[in-house]
């Protein structure tokens, strides 16, 4: 007998780890039921607006929950994850992490002990140049949303990931030791397109903006577009 598919979240930030998460968890045979993205209860995500994320669950045809996190941290993560297996089901949060951060434990998994909620990261430990390839073979739509000095200008910001901005990636981590995933924070993405998407997202316009080493787009116009 065919075991029944596991009910899953997917912990969101919009960019290309957690939605490759996604699709790797539908090839293991997960079902996902939502999106979820932890926040504070006034949060600026400048690299990853909540309201594009909406869009991405709207192009996904997924249901997006924003849970909302506050001191004591720890204690504001075990709860809102328990929450989710009470209220939806949900037995396994999907996340799109790499690696270990400065030696640490990972945090979800460490939270999610207070439940007994199941974890998957189906990225984990993976070279860094494998998950892009990966990403790109798969045919991923990913542009650049924040970029941070020194290693970037501002000419990167709305620029596709693609194999030339990858082979620059890589260029870069051979002469200043950049992770070509943008692990440290060097920096980030949104994904318009892929394979779980039902939808492609078009952005139409926006706008270019710097605070301190950081530089971002701010996006005033999108469009959703039948595949």
């Amino acid at each position: 007998m065919n075991k029944m598919p596991k009910n899953a979240s997917v912990l969101w930030t919009g960019g290309k780890d957690s939605a490759l998460a996604l699709y790797e968890a539908e090839l293991l045979g997960y079902k996902i039921s939502n999106l979820v993205t932890f926040a504070p209860s006034e949060p600026e995500f400048l690299a990853h607006p909540l309201s594009f994320m909406k869009h991405q669950a709207e192009a996904l045809g997924l249901p997006h929950y924003i849970l909302e996190i506050k001191e004591p941290f720890k204690e504001s993560y075990e709860k809102s994850i328990h929450s989710l297996r009470e209220k939806y089901g949900i037995d396994t949060l999907i996340t799109g992490d790499i690696a270990e951060v400065d030696c640490h434990p990972n945090w979800i998994r460490e939270c999610a002990k207070y439940s007994g909620m199941g974890v998957l990261t189906p990225l984990w430990g993976f070279n860094r140049q494998e998950l892009i390839n990966r990403l790109l073979s798969c045919e991923f739509k990913v542009i650049f949303s924040c970029v941070k000095k020194p290693w970037f200008m501002d000419d990167w910001l709305g620029m596709e990931l693609n194999k030339d901005s990858l082979e620059k990636l890589c260029m870069l981590n051979t002469e200043t030791g950049l992770d070509i995933c943008g692990e440290q924070g060097e920096y980030h993405s949104l994904v318009v397109d892929g394979p779980p998407f039902k939808k492609s997202i078009h952005i139409s316009s926006y706008s270019k903006h710097a605070s301190d080493s950081l530089m971002y787009i701010r996006i005033q116009k999108v469009v959703l577009k039948e595949k």
